[in-house]
């Protein structure tokens, strides 16, 4: 067994291990499973449970996590979700995956998961990462992380990621959530639509007004 494989072993017993003790923001189950029936058109706090008898192997399995993903984007990055849309017996489990690709200089922008704390791993590579506490204290905690270190970013919480090396960064993060979501904050605030109101965003930023229109017209593609 390659060192490789031992750390995604150690990093997913980990994962499972937090996830099975600590209490997750998704209710918890009250049978054995409840698959996620995408067909249903019946509207849940959650998933409507597909018929038992009707459950196989295929819902609980997902192939493809070793691949790297094409992460030349905007910011040099991209994000592989494994959650209950690839997986949907992870329908009130309270657990989901990403995997997170980076390109030299790439960076998994700041964002918040309004559901869920993250554990990440780096497989491969340099990683700054960081989050910000909430108001009034703002305190700004971060750390570099090298391959096989961990780091918690706690639930709600504004954080980031960033390639800090020459070479692709490879990261997996498990999310204590079958529907973790993401808003990323710029991307929410200047790209929203409608737009948010110019004033609003001048006057929040302390930035020019063509500023602002500049920032809402990059964003809104």
């Amino acid at each position: 067994m390659t060192m490789d494989s031992k750390l995604v072993i150690l990093f997913f017993a980990v994962a499972i291990a937090i996830a099975s003790s600590a209490m997750a923001s998704d209710p918890s189950p009250l049978q054995d499973f409840c698959v996620a029936d995408h067909a249903s058109k019946v509207l849940v706090n959650g998933l409507v449970c597909k018929n038992p008898k009707y459950v196989t192997e295929k819902d609980f399995f997902f192939s493809g996590l070793d691949k790297a993903n094409n992460s030349k984007s905007r910011v040099g990055s991209i994000v592989t979700p494994v959650n209950v849309v690839q997986i949907p017996g992870l329908n009130t489990l309270g657990i989901s995956l990403v995997r997170i690709d980076f390109q030299p200089g790439g960076l998994n922008p700041p964002h918040t998961h309004p559901r869920a704390t993250e554990l990440l791993t780096v497989l491969e590579g340099t990683l700054g990462v960081g989050f910000v506490t909430s108001n009034s204290e703002n305190r700004f905690i971060s750390k570099v992380l090298k391959k096989g270190d961990v780091f918690t970013f706690p639930i709600g919480l504004i954080h980031f990621q960033i390639n800090l090396g020459k070479d692709p960064v490879v990261a997996i993060a498990a999310l204590s959530s079958q529907n973790p979501g993401v808003i990323t904050i710029a991307d929410a605030l200047f790209g929203s639509k409608p737009p948010i109101d110019v004033n609003v965003l001048t006057k929040a930023f302390s930035l020019d007004k063509d500023v602002v229109e500049y920032l809402q017209d990059e964003f809104s593609d």
